[in-house]
Formats: structure tokens, C-alpha cells, sequence
């Protein structure tokens, strides 16, 4: 039995051993998103608290390092965990009411009921951005 079986791994809610690599990589990639978020929250309290001007710029700096990680493991996620490239072109970078887009209302996927395009028309999997020019 592996070290990394069952309740000792306090990551994996199954069996360590019964799982293929695939799904341990989801799970670490998961829990990594999880730690970023968190440490993104723990700075922007700090942030929130700090009285000298320069520890306050130090630790922006590092919660937005922490978005920086989050965001990678993100897209990480999108390229190679099932469902999550659908989700996120439903909900993300859209206009209206978050908790309508699913249905296609207020600018949701078609962006058809506001009479709006939606931001990801092109169809080049791109985020509708254009080009960013320095």
C-alpha cells in the first residue's frame, strides 16, 4: 500500500492508488488553484491593512503575482480538464447578469437578446481582446 493511500493523503477524498495519473494531476492542479486564491486573499487583507506605503506596494505586488499563478492553473485546467473551456466560454468575458448568461439571456452565449455580439464570435478560440500593442 502506498504512502499516499487513502485517508493519509489528506488531498485525495479515494484511494490515491486507484486513481490514474490524469486524475491526479487534475487534483493537484485543482488544489494549486485552491492555495492560489487563498494566498490572493490573505495579501489583499494585508493590503487592506497595511499603514506604511511601502509594505502595502510590496504585498499588491505579491497578491497580484498570486493572480498571475491562479490564472495559469486556470488555463492549465481549461486545456486539458473536461468541462472547463465550456464554462468558461459561457460565463467569462460576457455582459449582463452573470447568473442569466447559461440561458442565453441579457447578452449571454449569443449575445442575440441584447443585441450585442458576444465577445468571443471569431471563432479563433481567442478572448476578443484584439491585438495589444505596446
Amino acid at each position: 500500500m502506498s504512502k499516499y493511500s487513502g485517508e493519509n493523503m489528506g488531498d485525495y477524498h479515494e484511494s490515491y492508488d486507484a486513481l490514474d495519473e490524469q486524475t491526479r494531476n487534475f487534483t493537484r492542479a485543482l488544489n494549486s488553484f485552491k492555495e492560489e486564491i487563498e494566498a490572493v486573499d490573505w495579501y489583499n487583507q494585508r493590503v487592506a491593512l497595511a499603514t506604511d506605503p511601502e509594505l502595502k506596494e510590496i504585498m499588491a505586488h505579491n497578491r497580484d503575482e498570486e493572480m498571475e499563478h491562479a490564472i495559469m492553473t486556470l488555463e492549465w485546467l481549461r486545456r486539458n480538464m473536461p468541462g472547463w473551456d465550456e464554462e468558461m466560454r459561457t460565463y467569462l468575458f460576457k455582459q449582463g447578469n452573470i447568473a442569466h448568461l447559461e440561458d442565453g439571456e441579457e447578452g449571454g452565449e449569443s449575445g442575440e437578446e441584447s443585441g450585442k455580439e458576444s465577445s468571443n464570435d471569431s471563432g479563433d478560440g481567442s478572448l476578443g481582446l484584439g491585438k495589444m500593442n505596446k
